[in-house]
């Protein structure tokens, strides 16, 4: 099963091949606007044969995922490769999408088992922390941009070096501010597991960057 991508991915999407369910409306019956639909609609007209309902779903949340992605791998080439994935395999498994959980927090779950099985088949790229030359603190800019950047730069290559589920974890928690609740509906934990790995990879990042705890 494929999708068909086109070079200005993730603006257009087209996946082909998978059926869907149709049924016959009325040609009385008014069609809503797509972007005045919430996301249930957009799921039930998506399953109804509306294809273009699931273009306005990748178009509303492609940018958190593509971001959730982005920061997980450190590449915006695998990032766009993963995101389309993520979509990919939410158009196939729409279907089972029961509606128990909010759609935005169906499709992190996805993609953070697209990016932990990426993990787990390619070492990621990660820079050396300690080559980082640092700029004092207290600069005026233009040297403060400089030092948020390169602080920046330190944190990204920190968190590549955290184990998976305490990566995905602390992602969720800081970049996505998702509760404690919902992170563990994403990765599929307790929230007991869930503040624990989040507590061990603030430990582990303070310990990679050289900070005390």
């Amino acid at each position: 099963m494929a999708a068909e991508r086109t070079s200005n991915w993730p603006g257009t999407w087209a996946p082909v091949g998978v059926p869907v369910s149709r049924t016959v409306k009325s040609s009385d019956a008014p069609i809503p606007r797509l972007a005045d639909l919430d996301d249930a609609a957009l799921v039930a007209a998506t399953l109804d044969g509306r294809r273009e309902a699931f273009d306005e779903i990748v178009e509303r949340h492609r940018r958190v995922v593509y971001q959730l992605c982005y920061r997980f791998v450190n590449q915006p080439e695998d990032a766009a490769d993963l995101t389309q994935e993520t979509f990919v395999r939410a158009w196939r498994g729409l279907a089972k999408f029961r509606g128990q959980a909010a759609l935005s927090t169906w499709l992190h779950r996805i993609a953070v088992n697209v990016c932990l099985n990426r993990v787990a088949l390619k070492r990621l790229p990660t820079e050396p922390i300690d080559d980082r030359q640092f700029v004092d603190p207290g600069a005026r800019d233009p040297h403060g941009d400089l030092v948020r950047d390169e602080r920046a730069a330190r944190v990204r290559a920190a968190i590549a070096q955290l184990p998976p589920k305490q990566r995905a974890t602390l992602l969720l928690r800081v970049y996505q501010d998702m509760p404690h609740e919902e992170i563990a509906q994403v990765l599929g934990n307790t929230v007991g597991a869930v503040k624990a790995n989040f507590f061990h990879a603030l430990g582990n990042l303070r310990r990679l960057l050289g900070e005390q705890p």
